[in-house]
């Protein structure tokens, strides 16, 4: 059975700040470019994408709960 959590409102509204989204941006424009990002760097990209799509993921859902209210 799916368990409930109930998470702050402020956290709905958090957002990597501007310095982490742009170091995201370089590492996938430099892989766009066909340029071989290291293994570090291509686990860094891999883990801030994960968090952008958490933190995505979490924002429509409450976004969901709000409506039905």
């Amino acid at each position: 059975m799916a368990e409930i959590i109930e998470i702050p409102v402020e956290l709905t509204h958090f957002q990597l700040p501007e310095a982490v989204q742009e170091r995201l941006r370089f590492l996938l424009d430099r892989q766009d470019a066909g340029e071989a990002l290291t293994l570090a760097e291509r686990r860094e990209a891999e883990g801030l994408i994960e968090l952008t799509e958490f933190l995505s993921l979490l924002h429509l859902r409450s976004k969901r709960v709000m409506q039905q209210r």
